[in-house]
């Protein structure tokens, strides 16, 4: 058997990093970053390269500069993943419409 016992595919590599940014909380908010709608968007490569665009509760938000590194650091990690890259965009702008049912239930906004 020439098949790499570690070799996932491109969606089974995103399910487990949507797994690890599920235990990484907003440092205000506490909800984690999947649950609140701050990864717009995460892109996943045969060869087990990562980029994830996300945002930020507000553009002032004082862990702008080393929340990304944080995030990247932690999707490292994960078996498979080769190299992260974590952008921060500001569009669209987030709102708390952005957030999943269970997130806004835990957070008594319903």
């Amino acid at each position: 058997m020439s098949e790499n016992f570690y070799e996932v595919s491109p969606k089974e590599l995103k399910a487990d990093i949507i797994e690890m940014l599920q235990t990484i909380y907003d440092p205000e908010i506490p909800v984690n970053i999947y649950e609140l709608g701050l990864i717009y968007e995460i892109d996943v490569s045969e060869s087990g390269n990562v980029d994830i665009k996300m945002t930020l509760t507000a553009p002032g938000c004082p862990v702008a500069q080393s929340f990304p590194g944080e995030i990247e650091a932690k999707i490292s990690t994960v078996p498979s993943v080769e190299k992260v890259q974590v952008e921060l965009v500001w569009e669209p702008p987030w709102t708390k419409d952005m957030m999943s049912e269970a997130a806004q239930l835990q957070l008594g906004m319903f």
